[in-house]
């Protein structure tokens, strides 16, 4: 059997676990911006036609297909410094993200519409090329911070906490974000609009705490795995992701993050259309995601120990299964007439206890099937691997943004609060009809990867670790 590089190391504490949380919690509070707020500013701030969203997330995700691994394999080949192979770049590109973020939401009003659109193009692609030179080390970093199994479940529940945490600014922004605009509605209340101003200084210190996280994660962990660089030879990389394309726990653990991050993120940017559209309170814009992340706060106490009992595959598709039900109970209800927004937010509740598993428990999932890979093709390339596996991610982001606008284009929604008044109830029922349907339909196939796909069973992962013990020596 080939010899691996990496050395057996555990014993990790509260600070490496929250060190960690913290580089997620910073991650996510950028990334939370495009998840929540990003869609709705391009088409009713900076007036740009859903179509060329869709086209933009499309055109960036074909780039990030050459970005992503090339990144991986600069990671892979660089050597250790006195800070580790991967905590550095967590520091050094920091402010650079964070000034990214800034940059997407600067005031181009002013421009002519082909300015405004070229503008997003570069400010949008940059600020995915620096995200991307934080995840990728970032999520790498697990790797090398214990090679204990159970440990490195634990730090994909306290990353996950992170997320949740991470998250919550944005969605605070985008029910925070609306002025009135002097004009009443047909039922005879004023009319809200979404204020640059505020979500320009929203994004500023969002982009700010983003920075001192992210500095805490490079202060708080520690680097105990032993781990050399990747050879410099030639056909390397093809290599590498021919053997994660062969790789069934890879592709099937990829694959369900991807659409998983898709329901997660077409709720998030579809919810300001509906909230503000369908049930008329964009002030509670925030609320179905707040409610599907508030049984992650009881969860993630047991999320890791249910995950050894009972298998981590198992509680996860499980879960995904639960909530696909409850979006599908809403569905039914709309077909009886029964619709209001309390019971959106139930169903979203009840969805979100769930989904809080595979949410708490996606990156142990995904570092179970990177030592597969290690086992049994002797892929040592830990940053390639999480390049794909980000890559991944982000065509998730792809897939939500055509999710959301897909059902704009067909309701005629053109990003200006004056001109979606008169929408028909029709188009409005419709509206509603998307908001359950993706969801329950994402989750489903989710379940289907999961269960039938996945085949890192609780069986399956300790006679994995039985392996990986051998190799490591």
């Amino acid at each position: 059997m080939k010899s691996s590089p990496l050395a057996a190391a555990r014993g990790i504490g509260m600070k490496d676990k929250l060190g960690y949380a913290f580089g997620d919690l910073a991650s996510c509070l950028v990334f939370g911006l495009t998840q929540s707020v990003l869609n709705k500013y391009y088409t009713d701030v900076l007036a740009i036609p859903v179509l060329h969203v869709m086209i933009m997330t499309i055109i960036a995700r074909i780039w990030d297909a050459v970005n992503d691994p090339i990144w991986g394999r600069i990671i892979d080949r660089a050597g250790r410094k006195a800070d580790g192979r991967y905590r550095r770049w967590i520091r050094i590109f920091s402010l650079p993200v964070a000034l990214a973020t800034v940059l997407m939401f600067l005031d181009v009003r002013g421009l002519v519409p082909a300015g405004r659109l070229a503008f997003i193009y570069v400010t949008y692609i940059l600020f995915g090329m620096l995200y991307t030179c934080i995840n990728i080390p970032y999520g790498s970093l697990a790797q090398v911070i214990t090679s204990d199994d159970k440990e490195r479940s634990s730090l994909s529940v306290f990353r996950s906490i992170g997320s949740t945490f991470g998250a919550m600014p944005a969605m605070v922004l985008a029910s925070m974000c609306y002025v009135g605009t002097g004009v009443l509605g047909p039922d005879g209340k004023e009319l809200k609009e979404m204020s640059h101003s505020k979500v320009f200084l929203g994004a500023c210190v969002i982009a700010a705490l983003a920075v001192l996280f992210y500095l805490l994660c490079h202060a708080w962990t520690k680097e105990r795995v032993v781990s050399e660089p990747a050879p410099k030879q030639k056909g390397q990389t093809g290599k590498v992701v021919r053997a994660l394309l062969r790789s069934r726990p890879f592709m099937a653990v990829s694959l369900a993050s991807m659409l998983f991050l898709a329901a997660q993120m077409f709720g998030q940017g579809y919810n300001p259309y509906l909230f503000h559209h369908f049930f008329q309170k964009p002030d509670l814009t925030m609320l179905p995601t707040v409610f599907q992340y508030l049984p992650v706060a009881i969860i993630m106490f047991f999320a890791t120990k249910l995950g050894n009992k009972f298998g981590r595959r198992e509680v996860c598709a499980a879960g995904v299964l639960l909530a696909a039900v409850f979006y599908i109970l809403l569905f039914l209800l709309s077909l009886a007439g029964i619709v209001n927004v309390w019971l959106y937010l139930a169903a979203n509740l009840m969805a979100g206890i769930g989904t809080a598993f595979l949410f708490l428990l996606v990156w142990a999932l995904a570092t179970d099937a990177i030592d597969y890979n290690r086992v049994k093709y002797g892929v040592d390339d830990v940053a390639t691997s999480y390049a794909f596996y980000t890559f991944m991610r982000k065509l998730g982001q792809t897939v939500a943004t055509v999710l959301i606008n897909v059902p704009l284009l067909r309701i005629g929604y053109i990003g200006s609060e004056l001109d979606t008044t008169g929408l028909s109830a029709a188009a409005l029922k419709t509206m509603y009809n998307y908001s359950v349907m993706i969801p329950a339909a994402l989750f489903l196939l989710v379940f289907l990867l999961l269960w039938f796909v996945y085949p890192l069973s609780k069986k399956k992962v300790e006679e994995l670790q039985v392996e990986k013990a051998k190799l490591l020596g």
